[in-house]
């Protein structure tokens, strides 16, 4: 380290990392990441990539982002606004300049804006010499330049080199704010152990920067974030959401005792689960991926039938396409657990981006009436435990579930510690048999209207099966109004018994404004209402849900504590409409649907409306 640079101490930094979508951006920022986390920083990401698989090279559309806060102190969400954009080209710094806040620091690679790359990004001066960025601290490095004379002596071509920028960039941030080299470099040697010269270049363009950082001059501070210190002792993981749910509902198969298996069809931003499941064949996983959306879904239920945790995995797309099968797996009363990577729509709408506007399509989303439960995880390794809910749940009712995650929550990461297995709760799996007296398929348990689930080709436990309305007890075809009544209540009941924890305030008890939210907008708004507590302005508590379908029982007497209501939602006010027609209370909405997640400031700023009113 230049001794001569001052350092300073800083509790938390949001860094963002942006280029074109060839760039590495998301390599690069994963890596700082992982490097953050080993050191013992608390971190969130949000990765932010485009639609297209290659828009062209320096337009805006093809710019690629990831974002990530990290600090000594609990860290909740990515960051409102970030700290120092590294913008590789001139389309980077145009999409994300107006995230930053004055003062704000900018390390642009100038060699970037040439009169082309300013073309494409539709500048018609160069902000680096128009004045137009005097609001900020501009770094600007010859990256490219620096880089290519680095690895002058390696043989690679001229792409391959250039290729190596991003870790050259990547360099100089670990020097900038005291990360270590060796994790980085540890992770080329594996994921390039076969092409010794990639591990060579990549290494060396990592080493190039952080010394060019050192020894240059051209950083005035070079800054330091402690461990944090709020973490409880434990051996920790970096993990995403995706691969989170998909850990979850792994151990949920062991705990079960029960053979999983994964029907799905590609599609973003769910993709990724079947990816990882692929991978645990060793686990007794079995992935089947389908022609289309109603093919793997329909394999999921023929497996829920053959007595396997059945799971298919998509997003809002797919789950139209799904509809008329989960009614299906309603009628015959078999556990599924369907999850909903949620992204922004109508139709194709964003595919990376992300939004919460799929409750009212798991609610409702199906003909006649078909009720499922439905849980949503509050955070990337939240979905571990909510994967295995829904698999409890499924099991328990002998009824579909849904698990609504969403884009930010599947791609952005966080530590998570890993749990102690003597504490999952228990999953005891009884298929019928013939000893078990008369076999009727359709005779439900008293206490959770499970009907028994009986493997096909066991003798004696023949019975019927398919879409057409069972009697209840015999399971026999039956067209009477009086049983049709009969049995769309007992499958409404059925949802309706399940055993969910109990709404839990956070905050104060009772008071002024209640902030009730659900999925992804947990640690935003969490984050909000403690600044708004801080600030002594009212009396404020804030219950997020996990459980939509049912809620949790008590839920109707928490929100009789407070005076007004407020639903912060990344849809236009899905659940304050749940709320309003189950509960008769006068929540008030806060919708946001621009494919971003809410920032702490804009919700501490509509707290203090809704309480002046």
């Amino acid at each position: 380290m230049n001794t001569q640079t001052p350092v300073e101490e800083l509790d938390h930094v949001t860094v963002m990392f942006a280029g074109d979508s060839g760039d590495g951006m998301q390599l690069t920022g994963t890596q700082f990441t992982t490097t953050s986390a080993i050191i013992g920083n608390d971190v969130s990401t949000f990765p932010d990539f485009p639609a297209e698989i290659r828009a062209p090279a320096g337009t805006l559309p093809g710019v690629s982002g990831f974002q990530v806060h990290f600090g000594s102190v609990n860290i909740r969400t990515p960051g409102d606004s970030p700290d120092v954009l590294v913008a590789m080209n001139p389309a980077a710094l145009k999409v994300n300049l107006t995230q930053l806040q004055d003062g704000a620091t900018i390390l642009v690679n100038e060699d970037a804006f040439t009169d082309a790359g300013l073309k494409k990004a539709n500048y018609t001066s160069n902000p680096l010499d128009d004045g137009s960025l005097g609001a900020f601290r501009v770094i600007r490095i010859p990256l490219t330049t620096l880089n290519r004379e680095a690895l002058k002596d390696v043989e690679l071509d001229s792409g391959g080199v250039d290729r190596c920028k991003n870790l050259f960039a990547l360099g100089v941030m670990f020097w900038l704010y005291d990360r270590p080299l060796e994790p980085t470099l540890d992770w080329l040697s594996q994921k390039f152990a076969k092409k010794p010269i990639l591990v060579e270049a990549n290494a060396k363009a990592l080493k190039t920067g952080y010394y060019y950082a050192e020894t240059a001059e051209v950083f005035t501070t070079h800054y330091k974030v402690k461990r944090a210190t709020h973490l409880p002792a434990g051996e920790y993981r970096q993990v995403d959401g995706n691969e989170a749910l998909c850990l979850g509902l792994v151990t949920a198969s062991h705990k079960a005792g029960v053979e999983l298996f994964y029907g799905s069809y590609p599609i973003t931003p769910a993709s990724d689960v079947l990816h990882h499941l692929s991978k645990m064949k060793h686990f007794g996983v079995r992935t089947f991926q389908a022609e289309d959306e109603i093919a793997a879904v329909c394999s999921a239920i023929g497996a829920a039938y053959a007595g396997a945790i059945a799971v298919t995995g998509t997003s809002g797309p797919g789950v139209a396409l799904k509809g008329e099968a989960i009614g299906l797996a309603v009628m015959t009363e078999l556990p599924l657990v369907v999850i909903n990577v949620q992204r922004a729509g109508p139709s194709t709408g964003m595919p990376t981006k992300t939004e919460q506007a799929d409750l009212l399509q798991a609610m409702f989303g199906r003909n006649g009436e078909c009720p499922v439960g439905i849980v949503a995880p509050a955070t990337p390794s939240d979905c571990f435990t909510m994967g295995m809910e829904a698999v409890r749940l499924a099991l328990t009712h002998m009824v579909p579930v849904f698990v609504l995650s969403d884009g930010y929550l599947a791609n952005g990461a966080e530590p998570w510690k890993l749990p102690d297995p003597a504490g999952f709760p228990a999953m005891p799996v009884k298929f019928a048999t013939a000893d078990d007296g008369e076999f009727e398929g359709y005779k439900h348990d008293s206490e959770t209207l499970s009907r028994p689930w009986a493997l096909p080709g066991t003798p004696g436990l023949e019975h019927r099966i398919g879409g057409l309305e069972k009697w209840d007890v015999t399971g026999h075809i039956s067209y009477d109004p009086e049983n049709h009544h009969h049995m769309t209540a007992q499958r409404a009941a059925k949802i309706e018994r399940m055993r969910v924890p109990d709404a839990v305030v956070d905050g104060d008890q009772e008071g002024d404004l209640l902030v009730i939210s659900w999925g992804s907008t947990y640690g935003a708004i969490t984050s909000a209402v403690e600044d708004f507590r801080k600030s002594n302005q009212a009396k404020i508590g804030h219950v997020h849900l996990r459980y939509l379908n049912p809620f949790p029982k008590n839920l109707g007497e928490v929100m009789g504590r407070f005076s007004k209501i407020l639903v912060p939602e990344l849809n236009m006010g899905q659940l304050c409409m749940l709320l309003r027609a189950r509960y008769l209370v006068d929540a008030v909405s806060f919708p946001k649907v621009k494919g971003r997640p809410f920032q702490v400031a804009e919700l501490v700023d509509r707290f203090r409306q809704a309480v002046k009113g």
